[in-house]
């Protein structure tokens, strides 16, 4: 029978805490199937690390972490059930104060064929990076997460960047995979394209897209390594301050779920695509609650040339958490001020005004899938502004204390400056939201 991969959302228990510390650790099992009342057609993974979903209090949420105190919230665990078993293991679930949620395949959203149109160069100069570091917005003492596949900070270097990279506050789900050693990919790509605004951003190496799944491969994934990842970095967002290397942490996000045939089916309990309970969505909340500022690609669903994964379906693509209200979901734009083919329309799953801004891709950069090849898709724009947020929280620091510098008011900031490369007014459209991001240099007067 199918197999259907799942996540069960349970209420805090303290092998649910002890677990959680485990999310770092080389260790086997990290979780015994014994701690929890679950279903016999569940399969539990012994090796998942429980996650919590929730900020319930300040601070109380690394110390559950670390000391083994309450967080009064719920927790994700992962297993499998066959099909035929999910309607039983969900009625018991109910029973015992669970929820069954889906588990679904990401994947990448790079995608592209025409020759690049401008360098990295050129989008240095149109996003006015020079003026910006000029006055201190270069990424220094922000924390900036690439979750992809990996990073490779030889060949950054070959490309002329002096990369930092924090190897402590990295992770991957694999532990044998070496935080800044990852193949030359896709990743390196996005940590490329993010550098040309934040030089000075510390890297912070976040490979959840080296597949855990039987049979996957190093361009795909699934998303209870995601979820995993996201407690790893709320755990290191809610440290004190005085405990935390950064002041900031900015996570960039280039991959998605490509096609409604990898969740459940629409109208089903525990469905991921536009359900705002699903564990992932909550835990996206929860770390932007916490001060991080989160940046997800649209995705490459574009009507006129999607992506073969797509498989033709251009309508209603930017789901999960590419949609989430919280997050800034980013188009494309090519050096010109056109937007690409592939960049995924609106409107959104979860939040309707999707996506919110438009960076430049499809540009010559890395150059890591071969000489000549531009760097492209959404999952290069998103890289490319996500830098640009690190840059600009050199000058305005995340600070919990003050309400201009949440990552609500900073993204609202740059949803006001945007400017539309069409001459339209201002407001948002399903293309590139409410456009390009301008006037940063005013960051400071505007977030005092």
């Amino acid at each position: 029978m199918p197999i259907q991969r799942v996540l069960i959302l349970v209420p805090e228990a303290p092998a649910l805490v002890e677990s959680a510390a485990l999310a770092m650790s080389t260790a086997g099992p990290r979780i015994a199937r014994s701690a929890l009342k679950l279903h016999p057609a569940i399969h539990l993974d012994e090796r998942f690390a429980a996650t919590p979903v929730e900020v319930q209090a300040e601070g109380a949420f690394a110390m559950g972490l670390s000391a083994g105190a309450s967080t009064g919230g719920k927790y994700v665990v992962r297993g499998t059930v066959d099909t035929k078993d999910l309607a039983a293991a969900r009625e018991a679930a109910q029973a015992s104060g669970h929820e069954i949620y889906s588990d679904p395949d990401i994947g990448l959203v790079t995608c592209g064929g025409d020759p690049p149109l401008g360098t990295s160069s050129d989008v240095r100069q149109l996003l006015a990076t020079g003026p910006l570091q000029a006055i201190g917005g270069d990424g220094s003492n922000v924390a900036l997460a690439i979750v992809d596949t990996g990073i490779n900070l030889d060949r950054l270097r070959a490309l002329g960047l002096s990369p930092t990279l924090d190897p402590h506050m990295s992770w991957s789900p694999l532990v044998t995979v070496q935080p800044g050693a990852a193949p030359v990919d896709h990743g390196t790509m996005c940590a490329f394209d993010a550098s040309l605004a934040a030089p000075g951003a510390t890297l912070l190496d976040y490979a959840v897209l080296q597949s855990t799944r039987h049979g996957g491969s190093i361009l795909d994934g699934v998303l209870s390594d995601a979820v995993q990842a996201y407690g790893v970095l709320l755990k290191l967002m809610l440290l004190a301050d005085d405990q935390r290397p950064f002041h900031s942490l900015v996570v960039s996000n280039s991959w998605g779920m490509f096609n409604p045939s990898w969740d459940f089916p629409p109208g089903a309990p525990g469905r991921y695509a536009d359900n705002p309970a699903h564990p992932f969505n909550r835990i996206v909340g929860s770390l932007v609650a916490a001060g991080a500022d989160v940046l997800f690609a649209a995705g490459n669903c574009g009507p006129e040339c999607p992506d073969r994964r797509c498989e033709g379906n251009t309508s209603n693509t930017i789901t999960g958490a590419n949609s989430h209200p919280d997050v800034i979901t980013v188009a494309g734009v090519d050096t010109s001020d056109n937007r690409v083919g592939y960049s995924s329309v609106g409107p959104g799953a979860l939040t309707h005004d999707k996506p919110d801004l438009a960076a430049y891709t499809h540009f010559l950069g890395s150059e890591v899938f071969g000489a000549g090849q531009p760097d492209s898709g959404t999952s290069a724009a998103c890289p490319v502004l996500a830098g640009i947020v690190a840059a600009l929280r050199s000058l305005v620091p995340f600070d919990r204390s003050n309400p201009n510098r949440t990552p609500a008011r900073l993204k609202q900031f740059l949803l006001q400056n945007a400017r539309r490369p069409d001459g339209a007014a201002a407001g948002w459209s399903d293309d590139i939201g409410f456009g390009i991001p301008d006037n940063l240099a005013q960051v400071q007067t505007a977030l005092p």
